[in-house]
């Protein structure tokens, strides 16, 4: 026993850590001493100091005709929320409480199957399909029309998908010239004669999905993918020269084909793109903590690697030409693999199964704010980036068909980060302690970026990755003149393995954080042992 001493108890996820406070004469020890015994971190800013502006592209995300993302996620005419579309308000709420800006549709996998022309026209005329990626059946009852109708509701814009899968360029261009002519020609009045007059004008379109995946319909070479992914991608931008393309990279880091597959492709398309994909998905099946919450080193190293594949064959091919990178599908994805199998012996060629419906743990939204500060520390290259995916399917949403929607613990960090991560993306020097884990030697405990607004904010995003230790994080703000530490979002949990559900949705939720002071151009903060922090600094007024 300790005398004149007062002992705290944390739960933590599989031991109790034994804190002593000891007392001093004055009794407990006072905030400044306590912030003297932390662990310390240090991040210095500098306004001149920048990374890139960011394209707010980076917080997209993707819906596709998988699971209940469409069906009972958003569209379920008989909900009690429902609009006179069928599209559930509930959760266009949430969607625009994210600030989500472009959304990536009608796959994925399924979209390698997908004849474009049957989602248009009469819904009682339009056929259903067996989905082969899937292995259930399509009925096409929301098609382009409803999900571009849906985007406008939801203050969003769609990233189109083309199938160049089992089906090749002129199917490419045949939708390119359904969505963004004007009139007078074969498709663009088959748009008009269905009900939209003015052209959608979808500025943003996927060449095909994960083509060097042996999975894929109509998986193809590097070779043979790029000469089809060039020639369609021709033919996309002779109807409509404003659009943007994006080519498939490989589906993982993983595969056996990355690199030499980026390489191939690209020397035959690289005229005509204007990004490169990247897939990415991450798992802690081992309930390695400290290891899974790593996987943001991982991800920085993919993104480098792509991006000096790109420079490699600008240099070769002597081009004025940057190709950027599109993340267009990133995730924790593990949770429901075991339970898939399940569903698909009951169910197979079902409609809108219950697939991929990964429930997000407290860990998991730590991870995902990391992996959107590895976005933000490469906002130069890194233009599109879309969470995977957006309602029910691995997704920061969750509903249940005729009922509630809630939102899942990976909503926050992916929330706080549209909302309040716009603007210029700022190079920080951090200075933090580090650890080992099973891959990696060196893992900064703090892992920090920060943006600058228009009306002169700084935003600092930084994640605690220590399972032990708070850490007295210190600010360099001088460059920016007097500023006051206007917000401080926390996101904490004594159990790394807590969840959010509908009867408990606020189970993992942000709280205002202990906040800090700002003295001389300095702040000074606590960052909790594994926590999410949003730091929300603004200009001191007269």
């Amino acid at each position: 026993m300790v005398s004149g001493g007062r002992f705290d108890f944390y739960k933590r996820q599989n031991h109790i850590l034994l804190c002593v406070i000891l007392g001093s004469p004055k009794g407990l020890l006072t905030t400044r001493e306590r912030r003297l015994s932390m662990k310390k971190a240090s991040m210095t800013l500098d306004k001149a100091y920048t990374i890139s502006l960011i394209d707010p592209r980076i917080y997209g995300s993707f819906i596709e005709h998988l699971g209940r993302a469409v069906y009972g996620g958003i569209y379920e005419p008989d909900h009690p929320t429902s609009d006179e579309l069928g599209f559930r308000q509930d959760v266009l709420e949430m969607v625009r409480r994210i600030g989500v800006p472009v959304v990536r549709y009608p796959g994925g996998n399924f979209v390698s199957g997908f004849n474009w022309e049957d989602s248009v026209g009469p819904r009682d005329k339009r056929p259903k399909r067996l989905d082969l990626a899937w292995s259930t059946t399509e009925t096409n009852e929301v098609g382009l029309h409803e999900f571009y109708e849906w985007c406008r509701k939801a203050n969003s814009s769609v990233m189109y998908s083309v199938n160049l899968g089992t089906r090749g360029p002129d199917e490419a261009r045949q939708v390119v010239e359904y969505c963004n002519h004007p009139g007078g020609t074969y498709y663009s009045d088959m748009r008009r004669q269905n009900g939209r007059e003015k052209p959608f004008d979808i500025k943003l379109w996927c060449l095909g999905n994960e083509m060097d995946g042996p999975w894929q319909m109509g998986h193809k070479t590097a070779w043979e993918y790029g000469r089809v992914a060039n020639e369609a991608g021709k033919m996309m931008k002779l109807i409509d020269p404003s659009i943007e393309l994006v080519a498939c990279g490989s589906a993982s880091s993983d595969m056996p084909t990355f690199g030499d597959w980026e390489l191939q492709v690209l020397d035959e398309c690289y005229d005509t793109v204007d990004y490169l994909s990247l897939h990415r998905y991450y798992g802690n099946p081992t309930n390695d903590t400290p290891g899974f919450l790593a996987r943001s080193m991982d991800l920085n190293d993919f993104i480098r690697t792509v991006v000096s594949i790109c420079d490699a064959v600008k240099g070769k091919k002597h081009s004025k030409k940057t190709i950027n990178l599109s993340f267009d599908e990133w995730n924790v994805w593990y949770h429901s693999n075991q339970q898939d199998q399940e569903v698909w012996k009951q169910d197979k060629w079902g409609r809108a199964l219950p697939l991929l419906e990964d429930i997000y743990n407290f860990e998991d939204a730590l991870l995902a704010g990391s992996i959107l500060i590895t976005f933000l520390q490469n906002a130069d290259r890194v233009k599109i980036a879309c969470l995977a995916q957006l309602v029910n399917v691995i997704a920061p949403i969750m509903t249940r068909n005729g009922g509630g929607c809630w939102a899942q613990t990976i909503f926050y960090p992916y929330m706080h980060a549209s909302v309040y991560g716009r603007g210029t993306s700022l190079r920080g020097v951090v200075e933090t302690p580090d650890y080992a884990c099973q891959d990696y030697d060196h893992v900064p405990y703090i892992d920090a970026a920060a943006t600058q607004d228009d009306q002169g904010g700084v935003t600092v995003f930084a994640v605690n990755r220590s399972m032990e230790d708070d850490f007295a994080f210190s600010i360099d703000l001088r460059s920016f003149g007097p500023m006051r530490l206007a917000e401080h979002f926390l996101l904490l949990h004594v159990d790394v393995m807590a969840v959010n559900t509908e009867d408990d949705p606020m189970q993992v939720a942000p709280t205002a954080g202990p906040g800090g002071t700002v003295d001389g151009g300095k702040a000074q903060v606590t960052l909790p042992a594994l926590s999410w922090n949003v730091l929300r600094f603004v200009p001191v007024t007269d």
